[in-house]
């Protein structure tokens, strides 16, 4: 038994060692010859089909109709342009919060494929309305970390839309931290109400950079170095365990190579503060350094 399965083997595979072959009339005409024709077709036929199904299932999920098993992952809806997305996740995925293994799931209506420079980066893609929940379940948005909503350069309804995916995105669990992009002053309130967690409003930083560069030619490098995870120091806020005096917390931050800038509390931000100011806990504090502090 073991010999004809040998045999039998070699033969489908074409290999033919010829340590093993049929004798008899019977056994060449009878066993060999439709085992030769039937079996190298019978092999053929399963190598060709699972090779199918590996391509259609490729081809599936680049063109972003599969379905994501991903847990504690990122979401990012509207594909502005490749090379905005690629920059943020490069930006993300340079911190530890992330991770440069962190999944990335792209959430997209229009786009058709996903472009190589996300594939080559390991990009997950849904193709779908992101404000139905068949497209939310399919990337998984309910059990995502964080959700980031991009703004569609020159869409007039930009705004309105991105809030429509905050409620969606909210209604399904508020734990998840959302930051979204706004073209308008005025969808800041709105983005906020709706349960966004951060907002970046592209009109207020287009100004702040203009005017800063007006006044101080070259500020705009230097916020982008501080700003940017790629390299050098950046700038982190780190909540803050117990209060303790400015003085004090200097000196803590410097054992550590960081630079104490200032202190958020209520919303509100306090540059350089003086040395008897008062830090309490749950305050957090800014400070520049070359990577993130895990507590203070």
């Amino acid at each position: 038994v073991g010999d004809g399965f040998w045999g039998s083997v070699v033969t489908m595979a074409t290999v033919g060692y010829g340590d093993l072959f049929p004798t008899t009339f019977g056994g060449r005409f009878l066993v060999a010859l439709p085992l030769m024709v039937i079996g190298i077709g019978s092999l053929g036929y399963v190598l060709s089909a699972a090779a199918a199904r590996l391509v259609e299932a490729r081809n599936r999920e680049a063109k972003g109709m599969g379905q994501m098993d991903l847990e504690g992952h990122l979401v990012i809806f509207n594909y502005a342009n490749g090379e905005k997305i690629s920059r943020i996740i490069d930006e993300l995925r340079n911190d530890a919060s992330i991770g440069e293994d962190g999944d990335v799931v792209l959430v997209d209506e229009e786009l058709e494929e996903l472009p190589r420079e996300l594939v080559d980066r390991n990009v997950r893609f849904i193709r779908g309305n992101p404000l139905r929940d068949e497209t939310l379940a399919r990337a998984n948005v309910a059990n995502a970390a964080h959700a980031v909503v991009l703004s569609r350069p020159g869409d007039a309804r930009s705004d309105d839309r991105n809030l429509a995916i905050t409620l969606a995105i909210e209604s399904l669990d508020r734990s998840i931290q959302t930051t979204v992009e706004c073209v308008s002053l005025s969808a800041e309130e709105l983005l906020r109400k709706a349960g966004c967690d951060r907002v970046v409003c592209l009109a207020r930083f287009d100004a702040h950079f203009i005017a800063g560069e007006v006044i101080n030619p070259g500020v705009q490098d230097v916020v982008d170095e501080l700003l940017s995870n790629l390299a050098g120091h950046q700038l982190f806020l780190t909540r803050l365990n117990h209060a303790v005096l400015a003085k004090a917390l200097r000196e803590r931050c410097a054992d550590r190579d960081h630079l104490l800038l200032g202190v958020r509390r209520d919303g509100k931000i306090t540059m350089n503060p003086r040395d008897d100011f008062e830090f309490a806990a749950g305050d957090d504090v800014v400070t520049i350094g070359p990577e993130r502090l895990t507590k203070l």
